[in-house]
């Protein structure tokens, strides 16, 4: 089993279209969303739903107040300042450290696990889907990536499918981090800008640090040829391959406003060929044809 994760150094580069093309053309396969901070690829595949799940990621403080003797002493320790003078936990501003419910010498502090989002099992008209929200403002967003990258590894093995496309989050930050790590392949999306250069280059930098295989494909790269040029330079001093380029087009735009991909809304246009260049690339790169596979490891 293989598993591309398509990323970026930013959002808005265009991931979901590019990602839900190469699943209209996969063979095989299952789709897996892992920006849970964002998630917007059910935008275009319209998934529906067959499996939810709560996801418990972490917890929050609760003073009991029957129980509080009113020492103070959780307001001292509480290096957020989540707890006011009445004794009262501010849920947004405490952290579940879990600091005031170890000092607390009365045992006054309730510290329960509680639902920080959700994840899916879905079909889509495309195949299956495993995809997750999670609450506005909750943490543990790695901790959840790992959970449905390792949900989708189950679900393709149990129905003997080849390739896991994913969606990743944009960014080098921890969702990135739990995205690509034990992936076949990453591929970098950039456009041609002196901050897409910057941000491909620190991307590109984690997937190598990891030993991740990674690819470089342009987006609107006739916007600016010289900093496509710049960029093309740049992935072969990081002996990265670049597996196309993207011009720019308003049918990506108007493809996604209509909730379908390149492929359906403009299936015979010069930038629909391109894409199915691109995902032929690609899909015959040693990279997703080699036998051995890797086991994705659970995030404690």
């Amino acid at each position: 089993m293989k598993e591309l994760v398509v990323i970026s150094g930013k959002g808005g580069t265009g991931k979901t279209s590019l990602t839900a093309a190469f699943g209209s053309l996969a063979d095989n396969h299952l789709f897996c969303d892992t920006d849970v901070d964002a998630a917007d690829l059910h935008l275009l595949l319209d998934p529906k739903v067959l499996e939810k799940n709560e996801f418990i990621g972490g917890s929050k403080a609760t003073i009991i107040a029957d129980h509080c003797s009113g020492c103070g002493l959780c307001t001292e320790v509480c290096k957020f300042s989540a707890i006011n003078e009445d004794f009262v936990v501010d849920p947004i501003e405490c952290e579940g450290c879990g600091v005031c419910h170890a000092f607390c010498p009365e045992h006054a502090v309730d510290f329960q696990p509680r639902k920080c989002g959700e994840w899916f099992t879905s079909t889509t008209r495309f195949g299956p889907m495993v995809h997750a929200h999670l609450g506005i403002g909750e943490e543990n967003s790695g901790k959840l990536v790992s959970l449905i990258r390792k949900q989708a590894q189950i679900l393709a093995q149990e129905n003997q499918l080849e390739l896991i496309v994913t969606d990743g989050p944009p960014g080098i930050g921890c969702p990135v981090i739990a995205s690509i790590t034990g992936a076949s392949a990453v591929l970098i999306l950039v456009e041609p800008t002196v901050s897409g250069l910057h941000d491909m280059k620190r991307v590109a930098e984690l997937a190598l640090h990891f030993k991740i295989p990674a690819m470089v494909c342009i987006n609107k790269y006739d916007l600016n040829t010289e900093m496509t040029q710049a960029i093309e330079s740049e992935t072969e001093k990081l002996n990265l391959l670049t597996v196309g380029r993207i011009p720019f087009d308003p049918a990506f735009t108007m493809a996604m406003v209509n909730g379908k991909t390149i492929m359906e809304y403009a299936p015979s246009s010069e930038l629909a060929e391109t894409v199915n260049s691109i995902w032929t690339t690609i899909r015959s790169s040693e990279f997703l044809t080699k036998k051995e596979a890797r086991i994705l490891p659970i995030m404690k």
